[in-house]
């Protein structure tokens, strides 16, 4: 007994040595922590449980079998955030510089398939060269077997993608099937193919920075849900999210203990709408008087920039808000806002998180670059989602409402549950000049002074129609609100719908227009 016990606690200290020292050392160097290291500042402390410490490759092919360290590259287990339970894996680069083998995607797999049984959510810190070539097609077969269970996962588990090192080829999908994904600038990658590839097809010379660098998924393609300055901060994001998120789907998100008093009446949203209806705000004005102070966690922030959406808590409960941003393109939805906010509701409808939305849009963005890009079909993901969506559902009007994007935007005629309008609030087909040009263009071309006869009817126009109140007769939004007493009128409908149950057909799945 005694030489097991000291063969086990040889073996111990040989897995936590990782690939070596001169390796972790060269991972310091470029400012980069080792996966033991990332574990430790991720999880609560003294929590992790390690799984498969002592599982080695078995391949034999090009030498591998003079080369067996334990554990094969990744380290993998349960740990504990916030108090509560999480599996993890976390890449190791000083081993085989984090490839991914047959042993590595096995024990990734396990601890998804254990997580799956035990309703936990699955946190992947990612640091990896990709498939190791020398195992060939079973190394695929593991990337593979891992994206089928990063599938079958979705929507009944949150799970987060860290990218902390270069993650190309195969590898990026299972990010990309993942809830969340969060990168660090300069330091981590995420590309199909990298820049010598590129050139090699298309001539176009690129760094790998400018090609899958974290800036670069941020804000042009809405990969990166968030990029951060250094790992640290990446791994604390982690931590924030699962603060706002439920274990798995059959669960409520936590509520916490509220200070901000829920009736409190906020005065600055008196006046946060200009007069001038062609005037731009920053909706972030109205987001942060009405949802728990210090509670808004935006996502996507550098991306579609003209929707803000984000999870917030309203009386220590959890929402998702999702806002127009009329400081930037007026609020306009154009293809990238629709697919971020279409993604983002159907986040929040899978894990019980109540939608929030704040309205002020003229419409979708109109041009040949959109509609030859399919937007209308991104536009549907966006409508879509909100129909099918069957959590508590509370929608306020700040401003604009014109045409098809009020309709889209949680009205009432989508199963919008609590649906509010300010007096600023305009609903309707379209903005005052265009539909003026539209129904009365005889009669101001037959004018003796069409300018004055223009203005005189966009005035008119705008008193009958412009407006929350037609809305307000026919029940379309239930109460026009005035906006100090929106944080208290959210609250109550999050109050009132705690219990709500609604149900869509029965059915294998819709077909979301993708």
């Amino acid at each position: 007994m005694g030489d097991m016990r000291e063969e086990l606690l040889r073996l111990q200290d040989e897995a936590q040595e990782l690939g070596g020292r001169a390796r972790v050392a060269r991972q310091h160097e470029g400012g980069k922590l080792t996966a033991r290291e990332r574990l430790d500042l991720l999880l609560d402390s003294n929590s992790f449980d390690e799984t498969d410490m002592l599982v080695r490759h078995q391949s034999t092919a090009f030498g591998l079998d003079q080369h067996r360290p334990l554990g094969d590259g990744v380290v993998t287990g349960f740990g504990r955030v916030h108090g509560r339970p999480v599996a993890v894996f976390s890449q190791d680069f000083t081993t085989y510089g984090g490839s991914l083998s047959e042993a590595h995607g096995a024990k990734i797999c396990k601890i998804m398939d254990q997580a799956l049984k035990a309703g936990i959510p699955v946190i992947g810190l990612n640091d990896s060269g990709g498939a190791r070539v020398q195992e060939g097609v079973t190394s695929l077969g593991a990337y593979a077997d891992i994206f089928l269970r990063n599938t079958l996962a979705s929507g009944v588990v949150p799970q987060i993608s860290a990218i902390l090192g270069p993650c190309a080829g195969g590898a990026v999908y299972s990010p990309a099937i993942t809830d969340f994904t969060i990168m660090v600038e300069k330091s981590s990658y995420m590309f199909v193919t990298g820049p010598k590839v590129v050139k090699t097809v298309t001539h176009e010379d690129v760094s790998s920075e400018d090609l899958g660098g974290a800036r670069s998924h941020a804000t042009r393609s809405g990969v990166a849900h968030f990029a951060v300055a250094n790992e640290g901060q990446a791994l604390q994001r982690v931590r924030d999210l699962l603060s706002y998120l439920p274990q798995n789907n059959l669960e409520a998100p936590r509520d916490l203990p509220c200070t901000d008093p829920v009736e409190r009446a906020e005065e600055s949203l008196r006046t946060v709408v200009p007069a001038d209806p062609s005037k731009p705000y920053d909706i972030r004005d109205v987001i942060l008087p009405v949802v728990d102070t210090g509670s808004f966690l935006e996502i996507h922030a550098d991306f579609a920039a003209n929707m803000v959406v984000g999870l917030a808590r309203v009386g220590g409960r959890v929402v998702g808000v999702v806002a127009n941003q009329p400081a930037v393109l007026a609020g306009v939805l154009d293809i990238d806002a629709s697919r971020k906010g279409g993604r983002f509701v159907r986040f929040c409808d899978a894990f019980n998180i109540p939608l929030l939305t704040f309205v002020d849009v003229p419409g979708f963005l109109p041009g040949t670059d959109q509609e030859w890009h399919g937007i209308i079909t991104h536009g549907a993901k966006l409508l879509y989602a909100y129909c099918e969506a069957t959590v508590p559902k509370i929608t306020v009007i700040t401003r604009k409402a014109y045409g098809g994007a009020y309709d889209v935007m949680s009205s009432k005629h989508i199963r919008g549950d609590a649906n509010f309008a300010w007096p600023s609030a305009e609903i309707a087909v379209m903005g005052p000049k265009g539909a003026v040009e539209i129904i009365f263009n005889r009669e101001i071309q037959a004018s003796a002074d069409p300018a004055a006869a223009q203005e005189r009817l966009i005035q008119d126009y705008t008193e009958h129609f412009a407006n929350p109140w037609i809305a307000a007769e026919r029940g379309y939004v239930d109460a026009v609100i005035l906006p100090e007493h929106t944080r208290a009128r959210v609250f109550r409908a999050l109050d009132l719908l705690r219990n709500k149950a609604d149900q869509n057909p029965r059915r294998k799945h819709g077909n979301i227009p993708l």
